[in-house]
């Protein structure tokens, strides 16, 4: 984004010459004007900067400048400066939509703090915009797996390919990263779409009913059975049967289930009859099944067939330059679901929510976001707004800094693939103070290059 433009508008010239001064002495970038019109000529709703103007000028006053102003975009930022007998007026200027108002004489010292706020809201109303512009022209998978990180792209490219085949899929990845949206997205861009999609929750059936809710049973099988019941696998012919927490599901069981995947069947309980299934199957675990299968924890040969295709989902600190984009694509979800309108987001919020280390990935984002849309508190990852995991007490100033400037490293060089050149110039460090600062951090490069560089 360009630098911002503060336009500022009074009729008195040495009132012009002192504020162009002192502002450019701040470091602005100030355009001067001795009536408004030319300055409802520079606005647009894409305008990057801030109004300054004087309330009282002859022909268009800044309360007209101000209404004017908003008519293009109200979320324009327009401060207006006043003498002291005008102080009701700017106050009720302010009702109508301005952003502050200072009082005659001024400090420009103080002015260039005013506008340097308003600027940094007006670049966060613009880039939410772009943002919500963004999403709102994504389709397909890309609307469904949000993110422009290049492990998002990477797992959108292997989803579509898995999708158009029969194959299937072993979906990895951290409690709360997505994992079922991965397999509802093989569902759903794949050739079963009109079929069924079956989700069944390994760890929360109880060990006892899991397999005759997996392969279902005839009446009389067992005490209680009083009629036919169709199994989830049977009810999903022709679609696509989710086994999340895969790991959670009983030995024996697996047994059965590795049966089924080698020969497309189902016997039902109390049966003989074997019943074909026409299933993609795609299963999902948080564990590293393979040292799982090491501890005999978890079967060899199921691990084994269940591992044609393995996608991996990225944990959200591991992906957090997606974090604006999730944020607008989760609000969007939550106002349509309770109805309620988005509030407006402050600068320092997002930055909040991007130096977190959400141990509870996507799932606790939606949570934060959620309470945020619902008006029960600032958007913050936890009730009590400090990041949870990074485990450290509010008063550790020193430490909590640290870890916040981790966070950016790791940001920087995950967004730049582990390009140390683009990582330093982006951050406006120098070479030799990124690498002890990754050093310091136990940072390694070779964490950050794509996969097949590596």
């Amino acid at each position: 984004m360009d630098s911002a433009a503060v336009l500022f508008v009074d009729d008195e010239d040495h009132i012009r010459h002192a504020v162009k001064q002192g502002l450019e002495l701040a470091g602005m970038a100030v355009e001067c004007f001795e009536r408004p019109e030319p300055i409802l000529e520079r606005l647009s709703r894409g305008f990057y900067g801030v109004v300054v103007s004087d309330i009282k000028m002859p022909r268009m006053d800044g309360k007209a400048l101000l209404q004017r102003a908003l008519e293009i975009d109200s979320a324009l930022p327009v401060v207006l400066v006043t003498g002291h007998g005008d102080v009701p007026m700017a106050v009720e200027a302010m009702r109508a939509g301005a952003y502050d108002f200072i009082e005659k004489p001024f400090d420009t010292t103080h002015l260039a703090e005013v506008l340097a706020r308003a600027i940094e809201k007006r670049r966060l109303v613009l880039e939410n915009r772009a943002l919500r512009d963004e999403l709102g022209e994504r389709t397909g998978l890309e609307a469904v797996l949000v993110g422009k990180s290049a492990t998002m792209e990477r797992l959108r490219q292997q989803v579509a390919a898995v999708a158009a085949t029969d194959a299937d899929a072993l979906v990895i990845g951290e409690t709360g990263s997505g994992k079922e949206v991965v397999a509802r997205a093989l569902h759903q861009f794949g050739p079963r779409e009109a079929g069924p999609f079956v989700a069944v929750n390994c760890g929360a059936l109880p060990a006892e009913i899991i397999e005759s809710e997996l392969f279902g049973h005839e009446a009389g099988a067992f005490t209680g059975a009083t009629k036919r019941r169709i199994g989830k696998l049977e009810h999903a012919s022709g679609g696509t049967v989710f086994l999340d927490e895969i790991e959670s599901m009983p030995l024996d069981l697996q047994v059965k289930l590795l049966r089924v995947l080698e020969e497309r069947s189902v016997v039902r309980l109390g049966s003989n009859a074997s019943l074909p299934l026409d299933l993609r199957f795609v299963a999902a675990t948080k564990l590293d099944l393979g040292q799982a299968s090491q501890e005999g924890r978890f079967r060899a040969d199921l691990h084994y067939r269940l591992n044609v295709v393995s996608l991996k989902v990225p944990s959200l600190r591991q992906r957090k330059e997606d974090m604006e984009l999730l944020f607008h694509h989760l609000a969007r979800e939550a106002r349509a679901r309770y109805r309620k309108e988005i509030p407006p987001v402050e600068p320092g919020e997002l930055a909040a929510l991007t130096a977190h280390d959400w141990p509870g990935n996507v799932r606790e984002l939606r949570n934060a976001v959620d309470r945020f849309v619902l008006g029960l508190g600032a958007l913050e990852p936890t009730p009590g707004g400090a990041p949870a995991a990074e485990g450290r007490p509010d008063g550790d100033f020193f430490g909590r800094m640290e870890d916040f400037e981790k966070s950016l490293l790791s940001q920087a060089l995950t967004r730049n693939r582990g390009n140390l050149k683009a990582t330093y110039e982006g951050l406006g460090l120098s070479r030799k103070t990124l690498y002890d600062k990754m050093q310091r951090h136990g940072l390694r490069r070779e964490d950050f290059l794509p996969e097949a560089d590596v």
